[in-house]
């Protein structure tokens, strides 16, 4: 049985890096503090975050309009400051890296260079536990290209009594029905399981059968280590909310290949910030856009909101994602050993894969199925026979009034769990542990 004093020593040794976040104080519970298991939904706010907006508030105070070109951090090219360090995160190319809008928003202006139907080839290939957001997305794009949804949208699910998608089925549909696919847009890490797909085997499967590849990374940008310039993903987007620790509704970041950078014949929306900066207040009415991922800005980036992406992307350069998956897999790996001793006995099952190359730094648990049940089993309508007979929902609020731990719900039988490296610690995950077993009573 692991103890709270072990979990203490194991802090005491690979201690992290939560003295540089606000950790919020505890409304439940014997500690002050929260167990905080939920940045897969929001991060964190680094400490740095709060003086350094307010010093671009400030500096508008002072400048006024003059800001643009003599503040500390000027705001006609502060975007450029965020480029470099996303790009170091997801593995690419400062030219194929930009910071902007939101990350549904940027999935519809990317769909509309790369999601172009015709002929046999205009099915779209998505994972059926896929974000919903995703799925409304695709599925009007293909009513605005004339296209029944229903019969255009291809939802992979996984095998029959199992949880997580298979990368091999995925590369299986490509092989066998590839000449009628033209865009596979998956999640990297999928938000509900926490599954890693395998991007660079599914990249290049998908684009062996002649279809377009792009990625939801709103799940693994900041949680696993990424190479999309090198594995020659066609486009990505992320949010930078949940991992990147920048705030609620937090710009988004874009990839696309250098490849496809600076092609005439790429259909794309424009605006005012997609020319070249250089000729941008020549105030000509024909856009000449630079041969970078920058020509699919269109307005002006938002000051405000940019800051605390550049506060966290530069505490990610500082610590590096190398380090901080090694001590993801430390963590989650330790988090997986303690929920094995409370499931044991429980209706909970943990649905996310057990192999540490097939996850990021979260566990999901399936509440009213019984580990000691048949393998993959779903959960019954009804969750009333075991030791717990209320929701996902339910269950969080205990957690956290109950015991200060918070974790997120996603009905009706998922809780996740996500030990982020950066500020989550060994205790945390005692705390979690304890909890649940506190919480759920033994199958009888």
């Amino acid at each position: 049985m692991h103890t709270e004093a072990e979990a203490r020593e194991l802090d005491a040794a690979d201690p992290g890096h939560r003295h540089l976040f606000h950790v919020p104080p505890a409304d439940g519970g014997r500690y002050p503090e929260v167990a905080y298991l939920a940045g897969n939904s929001l991060g964190l706010q680094p400490r740095a975050t709060r003086d350094e907006l307010l010093a671009d508030l400030d500096a508008w105070r002072r400048l006024g309009v003059e800001g643009h070109l003599e503040a500390e951090r000027p705001w006609l090219p502060y975007h450029e400051l965020l480029t470099a360090p996303a790009a170091r995160l997801v593995g690419a190319l400062p030219a194929e890296t930009v910071v902007m809008n939101s990350l549904t928003v940027n999935l519809h202006l990317l769909m509309v260079s790369f999601y172009r139907p015709a002929g046999r080839r205009t099915r779209i290939v998505i994972e059926d536990s896929a974000f919903p957001s995703d799925s409304y997305a695709v599925r009007s794009q293909a009513r605005f290209h004339g296209l029944d949804p229903d019969a255009t949208v291809v939802r992979l699910r996984p095998r029959a009594g199992e949880d997580t998608l298979r990368s091999s089925d995925v590369l299986d549909l490509l092989a066998a029905e590839g000449d009628t696919i033209a865009l596979v847009l998956l999640g990297g890490v999928n938000y509900l399981t926490g599954e890693l797909m395998d991007i660079p085997a599914i990249t290049a499967a998908g684009r062996a059968a002649g279809a377009v590849v792009g990625w939801d990374l709103a799940h693994a940008a900041g949680n696993v280590p990424l190479a999309l310039h090198d594995w020659d993903v066609d486009f990505a987007a992320w949010c930078s909310y949940k991992y990147l620790n920048s705030g609620p509704g937090a710009l988004a970041g874009v990839f696309v290949h250098e490849r496809h950078l600076g092609d005439p014949a790429l259909p794309r929306f424009e605006g005012w910030w997609s020319t070249e900066a250089a000729t941008r207040f020549e105030m000509t009415p024909v856009s000449r856009p630079p041969a970078t991922v920058e020509a699919w800005q269109i307005s002006n980036p938002p000051i405000f909101a940019m800051g605390p992406v550049r506060t966290s992307l530069e505490l990610f350069d500082s610590v590096g994602m190398p380090a901080l998956r090694e001590r993801s897999l430390r963590l989650t790996g330790y988090l997986e050993r303690l929920l094995d001793e409370v499931t044991a006995d429980r209706p909970l099952t943990v649905v996310t894969p057990r192999d540490p190359a097939r996850r990021g730094c979260q566990l999901s648990v399936r509440i009213g199925v019984s580990a000691r049940s048949e393998p993959g089993l779903r959960a019954p309508q009804s969750r009333t026979e075991g030791g717990w007979a209320g929701s996902a929902n339910e269950l969080t609020k205990r957690l956290r009034h109950e015991h200060g731990v918070i974790a997120d719900a996603r009905e009706p039988d998922i809780v996740r769990f996500a030990p982020v490296p950066l500020y989550s610690t060994y205790h945390d995950c005692w705390r979690v542990a304890d909890a649940l077993a506190a919480t759920v009573e033994v199958t009888p």
